[in-house]
């Protein structure tokens, strides 16, 4: 860890809006991932991201070796769980353990938002056929 990551981690640190570069994610379509915080930050336990998924936009099935947390800001669009879907929208909390499949799909005709926090550290895709 740098001095200057050290000094967060003793401080705190504040992340402005413009500071949060979006990046899209290759193995889905229409998703775009922001880091707002995570180790490289100073953070050392959890890493919060933000995501957004256009109209039309679909994350294919998947595994992830760690559990996800989640908040819906914006958008209606469905969640898959396991065996499940499930459609959500603004205010809803969604958790999925880890190494369930899982996947996403915005049938909506607006673009769904959400907060997802995570353990810091490796954070694979696994896509799953089907």
């Amino acid at each position: 860890m740098s001095d200057s990551d050290h000094n967060h981690a003793e401080r705190g640190l504040l992340r402005r809006h413009d500071d949060i570069e979006y990046e899209p994610v290759d193995a889905a379509a229409g998703l775009e991932k922001g880091i707002l915080i995570n180790e490289t930050h100073g953070a050392p336990n959890v890493a919060l991201r933000r995501f957004t998924l256009a109209v039309g936009g679909e994350v294919p099935r998947h595994t992830n070796d760690i559990e996800h947390e989640q908040y819906v800001l914006s958008g209606e669009y469905v969640v898959g769980i396991g065996e499940e879907e499930y459609t959500v929208s603004a205010g809803d909390a969604i958790h999925i353990p880890a190494g369930v499949v899982h996947w996403y799909r915005n049938d909506g005709d607006e673009e769904g938002a959400f907060i997802c926090a995570v353990p810091t550290g490796d954070d694979d895709i696994r896509l799953v056929e089907d």
